[in-house]
């Protein structure tokens, strides 16, 4: 939520520990600052004086150390810490949790029964004082970029081109191409070989060190790449096939191209391995009741006829987006959050060196639905488990920096 040009007040980014209001201290503060009825308070906190500071660590003292730690950094996990945070922001969140909004019941119970004017000065006591800060170690390993789903899923396949070809089109006859086959069915394949459900000894062997995630950033490098027919030699009856795949289109689509994740597109894929594949299907040896009936009714000719048609189709690629990296999601995130997560905006968090564990859990509520918010629900609504796992471990690693916001004289 972005301010309107016609406010009031003047941020300025200081890299400071704490609030000080330029003459003011303990002994000569101002009084809070009142809010005229019907006048929005939204930045209420920013103009806390120092003896709001002082009360509102009498107050956080006896509601909210418990959860969330001496001096506001929190040591238990899922629990944000609050040092530092953005003022108003706080007190904002404060309020929705009294109303109810928020539906969390520790900490609806935990200020159900304080006053607007204890919520604002507990906002300010935390946004005073210096926010936590990554450790040096892990930070340094932080620094260390990971790879990217495709790049990871690139490497993880190095050891499959020999079979199946560069960037999965295959120049072996009898081996299969892996482009423009939706990552859900590959990884299923995968696992299958793994496990030994499909009986194939060396693709037993090549999968078993394979992690789950690298299946995954496997079957998304294929799916990604740019979609060929297999260049092998191709000997059916296109014509006669092509009779005969009007009984697979409504699994495998026309051409051989499926809409359904979960069932393999057939297009340009290699005539001998389709042929095989068959085979396997009526003699039981791949295990698809659907399969094993449907093949059933076909000769050896028959086969061949249909894995020459499908070879012979254009394969496309299957409808699957290609990840941000983490540095392509954070330049999106700072355009709110401020540069690595530090907000200058104080209706808005920040997010550098807030505890990881909670920066997973918030990113899952807005995805969910749990939390409400039109444009983090946007912004969330495509996130992978790896890009929540990364962008929370992107800023929990952050370098946390206070900000300071000074009213500008009165006219």
């Amino acid at each position: 939520m972005m301010r309107s040009a016609q406010t009031f007040f003047l941020m300025v980014f200081m890299l400071l520990a704490g609030i000080t209001i330029p003459g003011c201290s303990p002994g000569d503060a101002p009084e809070s600052p009142k809010v005229k009825p019907g006048e929005s308070d939204e930045l209420r906190a920013t103009q806390a004086t120092a003896v709001d500071v002082a009360e509102g660590k009498r107050v956080a003292e006896g509601s909210c150390i418990r959860c969330h730690g001496a001096n506001g950094i929190s040591t238990t996990k899922g629990v944000p810490h609050l040092a530092g945070q953005r003022p108003a922001y706080l007190h904002l969140e404060l309020r929705a949790y009294q109303s109810g909004a928020r539906g969390d019941k520790a900490m609806d119970g935990a200020v159900m029964f304080l006053s607007d004017d204890a919520l604002f000065k507990v906002a300010a006591y935390y946004a005073s004082l210096d926010p936590a800060q990554p450790d040096a170690t892990t930070a340094a390993k932080a620094a260390l970029a990971k790879p990217d789903p495709v790049s990871a899923g690139k490497a993880a396949a190095a050891g499959c081109a020999g079979c199946h070809g560069e960037a999965g089109v295959s120049k072996t006859p009898g081996m299969p191409s892996l482009i423009g086959l939706d990552p859900k069915y590959l990884v299923t394949a995968m696992k299958a070989y793994k496990s030994g459900q499909r009986k194939n000894e060396m693709m037993k062997t090549m999968l078993s060190a394979i992690t789950e995630a690298d299946l995954n950033n496997i079957a998304l490098y294929y799916a990604l790449q740019k979609p060929d027919r297999a260049q092998n030699p191709n000997a059916g009856d296109q014509a006669a096939g092509k009779a005969a795949a009007a009984a697979c289109a409504g699994c495998h689509g026309d051409q051989g191209v499926s809409g359904n994740p979960a069932t393999p597109s057939l297009a340009g894929q290699d005539a001998q391995y389709l042929a095989a594949a068959l085979r396997a299907y009526k003699d039981a040896s791949r295990s698809d009741e659907t399969m094993k009936a449907l093949a059933a009714a076909l000769d050896d000719n028959a086969m061949k006829n249909l894995a020459a048609f499908y070879a012979a189709q254009q394969p496309r690629p299957p409808n699957v987006r290609k990840p941000l990296t983490t540095a392509e999601w954070t330049q999106r995130c700072d355009r709110c959050h401020g540069i690595n997560g530090n907000s200058i905006d104080p209706l808005l968090p920040a997010l550098a060196a807030q505890r990881v564990d909670y920066l997973e859990k918030v990113l899952h509520a807005y995805r969910g639905g749990e939390r409400r918010n039109t444009t983090m629900a946007a912004m969330a609504a495509g996130l992978t488990e790896a890009e929540v796992d990364n962008l929370a471990d992107h800023y929990a690693h952050q370098k946390a920096r206070a900000v300071v916001y000074v009213m500008p004289p009165g006219k």
